[in-house]
């Protein structure tokens, strides 16, 4: 549905995509990552058609969107991370506006359905005759996601998507995101990673222009895996661990780090890089009758990927 093939874009001397290519298809929900300056703006504003690249295609549905933006932009649906509106608008003479600008359902009971449709979907039913100036910033947000969506486009763009809205509105449009990811291509771009990691099958991550990752979390995850590095919470006395885990297996360190629950201790524990910190210690403590009450902190977060990715680019340079 999205075949980005060798962009490129300089502003002045200033390189923000180099070369950039990759694809993505129908039923695909993929985010965009990146430090500030990393390019992400810049490849969706060519994607969504407001900048051209130096150099470098980008297809949309088959279009090309240098040679036939207009029918490339009818699939296109984009929610930027600055919405701007018309505040004097109502929010329905809004929507209303987009379809125009769209040229899409001139009927206008089809339209007026459509938007009804669109109005529930989002939670804008109880102020769909409100000026826009007058709603909060959670609502502007629901505005602009759906003008995003006026018209059903196959390709959702989505920069911050849920910015500026409560706990239950995230989950909200995050359950839209995915309903929409089923039949339409979904690229968001995101500073809330476990946003990312909950709702992408993939992961573009970019650095000074270059794509320097392209996969799914889980074997993004492979690359920062430390099962040689583990916290563990053990019903039991700091005495009674140490003397359990002295002779475990290639041990580095011991650390205590408290009491976080009655009768237990927490500690951080490194063995040898190659060896598994949670088997050995899960088979000391149980020979010595110490109940594991759970381990953490050998599976990355996204966080930790995305900067041990950045880092690795910036080693790889040295």
């Amino acid at each position: 549905m999205i075949q980005v093939k060798n962009l490129s874009k300089t502003y002045g001397e200033k390189t923000a995509l180099d070369t950039v290519s990759f694809e993505i298809k129908t039923g695909e929900i993929v985010g965009l990552l990146g430090l500030n300056g990393a390019g992400k703006s810049t490849t969706m504003n060519i994607l969504t058609g407001y900048l051209s690249p130096n150099s470098g295609s980008v297809h949309v549905n088959g279009f090309d969107m240098g040679k036939e933006p207009g029918k490339a932009k009818r699939h296109i649906g984009y929610l930027p991370e600055q919405p701007a509106f018309y505040g004097g608008m109502r929010v329905n003479e809004y929507l209303n506006f987009i379809c125009d600008l769209k040229k899409i359902l001139p009927d206008k009971k089809a339209r007026q359905e459509h938007l009804d449709a669109l109005f529930s979907q989002v939670g804008l039913s109880a102020v769909k005759r409100r000026l826009i100036r007058n709603l909060s910033k959670g609502y502007r947000q629901r505005v602009s996601f759906a003008q995003a969506l006026v018209g059903n486009p196959k390709v959702l763009i989505l920069d911050e998507p849920t910015v500026g809205l409560d706990p239950s509105q995230v989950m909200e449009i995050r359950q839209l995101i995915r309903e929409r990811g089923k039949t339409a291509t979904v690229l968001i771009s995101s500073h809330i990673l476990s946003e990312i990691r909950e709702l992408c099958q993939r992961i573009l991550v970019l650095k000074d222009g270059k794509l320097i990752a392209d996969d799914s979390p889980e074997n993004l995850a492979k690359l920062t895996r430390r099962p040689h590095q583990v916290k563990i919470r053990v019903k039991g006395s700091a005495q009674q661990v140490r003397e359990a885990l002295k002779d475990t297996a290639g041990l580095v360190s011991l650390q205590f780090l408290g009491e976080n629950e009655e009768g237990t201790v927490d500690a951080a524990i490194e063995t040898e890089e190659g060896t598994d910190a949670r088997e050995n210690v899960f088979h000391a403590l149980a020979q010595n009758s110490l109940p594991l009450l759970y381990t953490y902190g050998s599976e990355a977060s996204l966080e930790d990927i995305f900067l041990q990715l950045v880092r690795k680019q910036d080693d790889s340079h040295l």
